[in-house]
């Protein structure tokens, strides 16, 4: 009988059995592919990132090298390689989520987890066979998979999924991307790059829709000198792969059908909670109608010693949200009081300029009704940013208009994924615009611009601005 049973090893999973080994528990994790780490891992954050990483190189080598004064000639795109370096990126990553496990004396057992019974957990391995192990505790962790519309046939081939974008043979002539959500930014750059032409098709009237409005808008700036086209408010009503080429029909909001021509389309729309196979209902736990595992403040679904965490609960799908709630449900467990701020759980997006923000957005505040001051400092105003070339993109910090708590920070420009840390560090301590502004900054930096921001928030006393 083990302590606790995780069934799912992506970053939520496998960060919760090793923080429920820290604390002294007999614990066993379930996976039921061949590598650890879940879609994270595999298919996610990481081979992601390193494509990212590669065609940002190239994209400089083509575009900005000659101005450093570095001449190129005979410049091209090694694509199996970018894919293969990708692909070690991936395996140095899973070695090491094994390592950990073998470190923490996590038992590994590798096969579809379901539920027999509230402690019972059977394991069907690839072969058919399965055995049966029990847990006082059980944490449900077994994510989300891409989510599509019922009219798209996901053909993998034409028709694909961010998993299929992780792999391709060609760079794509023309890539449609549904969806202006991250992921379809993310890898839309990435083809968008190597040369690529890209159309994105958004229902909403922004990309990158959930967030705050300033950085969808300046994303896009940044995003059309690279030759994105943009369909927004648009709605998608038909795929059709026609072998060599693929057409998107989408209704322009005028009556008027808008169509689409291209090579490959990447559907993008969101993820949902994946569960198949896991016979929830064999254990008591709920489960709604959109797929996810109910569960309460305490992570706690219907059943009191089975938890869920991660994508396959509310709240953002975020691989750092899953980490957290691994954490959290692992520690009250051990019976200690665990708490997770969700308004300060940032947000990336992986484009260049990079975005990423933690609390409110200006939209939200308005919604509320609440009382705020906004701080913009531009990194066309930054020397760092000037040095190298990263002109794009601003800071903008909303502070309460009478205490001056920082209410919320939305940056979009170079390295802001880092940056954004400060921000969050200064919100969890609940620090004032005039706080950070009275900190010292290293010059010169990016992180000046945050500062900038601070200042100009405060009584518009932006220094180089």
């Amino acid at each position: 009988m083990y302590d606790v049973i995780v069934i799912g090893s992506g970053p939520g999973g496998y960060v919760a059995a090793i923080r429920a080994a820290q604390l002294g528990m007999k614990t066993a994790i379930v996976e039921k592919y061949s590598t650890l780490g879940g879609t994270c891992l595999n298919v996610g954050c990481i081979p992601s990132k390193a494509l990212l990483d590669s065609s940002e190189h190239y994209h400089n080598a083509a575009h900005t090298f000659k101005t450093h004064g570095i001449n190129l000639s005979d410049l091209k795109v090694d694509l199996p390689q970018m894919i293969s370096r990708k692909d070690d990126v991936v395996k140095q990553n899973v070695d090491g989520i094994q390592f950990l496990m073998k470190k923490n004396k996590i038992d590994v057992h590798h096969g579809l987890g379901s539920f027999v019974d509230a402690h019972t957990v059977k394991v069907t391995k690839e072969d058919g066979t399965s055995t049966d192990i029990q847990g006082k505790n059980i944490i449900i962790a077994t994510g989300s998979k891409p989510a599509s519309l019922p009219f798209i046939k996901l053909d993998k081939q034409r028709v694909i999924t961010s998993t299929e974008a992780l792999k391709m043979k060609e760079i794509p002539k023309h890539l449609i991307v549904i969806g202006g959500g991250v992921i379809g930014m993310e890898l839309g750059s990435v083809y968008g790059r190597l040369g690529a032409k890209v159309s994105v098709v958004e229902f909403m009237d922004s990309i990158i829709p959930t967030m705050d409005k300033t950085m969808g808008k300046e994303l896009q700036k940044s995003l059309k000198k690279l030759g994105f086209e943009f369909y927004l408010k648009h709605k998608v009503t038909a795929v059709e792969n026609l072998g060599d080429e693929v057409v998107v029909k989408a209704d322009n909001g005028k009556g008027e059908v808008v169509e689409i021509k291209g090579d490959y389309v990447l559907v993008s729309i969101g993820r949902k909670p994946y569960t198949d196979g896991l016979n929830a209902q064999a254990a008591g736990v709920k489960v709604t109608e959109r797929g996810q595992i109910e569960v309460n403040d305490h992570l706690q679904t219907s059943v009191s010693h089975i938890y869920a965490i991660g994508d396959v609960v509310k709240g953002a799908m975020l691989a750092h949200k899953a980490e957290e709630e691994g954490v959290y449900v692992a520690e009250t467990i051990a019976g200690q009081k665990p708490h997770i701020n969700y308004l300060l759980i940032p947000g990336v997006v992986y484009t260049w300029p990079e975005v990423a923000a933690v609390g409110y957005t200006e939209e939200q505040l308005k919604e509320q009704g609440r009382k705020y001051k906004a701080g913009k400092f531009p990194f066309l105003a930054s020397g760092r940013a000037r040095a190298s070339m990263d002109t794009d993109g601003l800071v903008k910090v909303l502070a309460d208009a009478e205490t001056d708590e920082i209410l919320g920070v939305h940056m979009i420009g170079p390295r802001t994924a880092d940056m954004i840390a400060e921000a969050v560090v200064a919100m969890e301590f609940r620090a004032s615009a005039e706080d950070i502004s009275r900190m010292s900054h290293a010059h010169p930096t990016y992180t000046e611009a945050f500062k900038e921001a601070c200042l100009a928030a405060t009584d518009n006393r932006a220094l180089h601005v």
